[in-house]
């Protein structure tokens, strides 16, 4: 056996070798572990004993796990979130003589960076350690085993209705947090300033002038195609990563009942860090666009 499986590895060409060691290698660590687990959950949707009524409802419950359930939380904290943004935004602008780019700090901070990530974190620290803590608590309770012994996939009836249901709720969580931190946001700023009027503790409260017609002129100016682009791949991406992590940490539990809040808070840090990089990576184009407008100009 070993003298054919030597054989047979002298027979690929370099190219084909360094895949394969490149792919022994990922498979050996937690994260080319994960893009596996990943790639598995989007093959099982085309497997050939699917049932699209029972996919359907798995998805559908839960997107509504995911995103409807948090968005109290969410609103309140984009609320607040937006109220701060546009106070900073209008205040630090003013004194510094760069009013005309209120609406491109306002979409840099919570269209394209804050915005993304603090749904991600909202979602992954309600929605994500909860999905390890149900799947955990399958696998401990050998029911992931019945599922695979009655012949059904586990990744295909667990991972993948929580994959595609994730990133739908991120999209559509991601859309109503930067909806709500500009025009709720908006409100609170309008009652913070008319309150600072009527009681007279800050002055430079009551200097900032602020219209929803202004603000709003001003954001629309301020987004580009980009930003659309990117307010639909960052949530998918984010969405991805927190799902599949969070089932990931599960599913590789020990069967032991105290596992389960160690995998929990894995899920949960490990989420944010993977949220945290890939918004790094992503962010890369704006600074590479950046650079060709910079060089146009020059």
């Amino acid at each position: 056996m070993r003298v054919t499986a030597r054989r047979n590895w002298q027979k690929f060409t370099l190219p084909a070798k360094a895949f394969h060691l490149l792919g022994l290698f990922l498979l050996r660590r937690t994260f080319g572990q994960q893009i596996a687990l990943f790639c598995r959950a989007i093959a099982s949707i085309f497997s050939r004993n699917r049932s699209l009524k029972t996919d359907s409802r798995n998805i559908i419950m839960q997107t509504f796990f995911t995103g409807v359930e948090v968005f109290p939380v969410l609103f309140v904290v984009a609320t607040l979130f937006g109220a701060i943004t546009i106070i900073e935004a209008m205040s630090m602008m003013g004194r510094m003589g760069f009013s005309d780019f209120v609406g491109s700090m306002i979409v840099i901070v919570t269209i394209r960076d804050l915005g993304p990530i603090l749904t991600a974190f909202l979602i992954a620290g309600r929605s994500g350690s909860s999905l390890t803590t149900y799947i955990g608590s399958m696998v401990i309770n050998y029911e992931v085993d019945a599922l695979a012994t009655m012949g059904v996939n586990p990744i295909r009836f667990l991972v993948m209705p929580s994959l595609i249901g994730g990133c739908i709720a991120m999209l559509i969580m991601n859309i109503f947090f930067s909806a709500s931190a500009i025009c709720a946001g908006f409100l609170v700023t309008k009652s913070a300033i008319y309150l600072a009027g009527i009681t007279g503790v800050s002055a430079d409260m009551t200097n900032i002038q602020l219209t929803w017609s202004y603000l709003s002129t001003e954001i629309l100016n301020a987004i580009d195609l980009s930003d659309f682009i990117f307010i639909i791949v960052k949530p998918l991406v984010f969405g991805a990563i927190i799902t599949t992590n969070a089932c990931y940490q599960a599913l590789n539990i020990q069967r032991d009942v105290r596992q389960v809040p160690k995998a929990v808070s894995r899920s949960v840090i490990k989420s944010f860090l993977y949220v945290v990089v890939a918004d790094m990576v992503i962010s890369t184009f704006y600074f590479v666009d950046y650079m060709k407008n910079l060089k146009q100009l020059i």
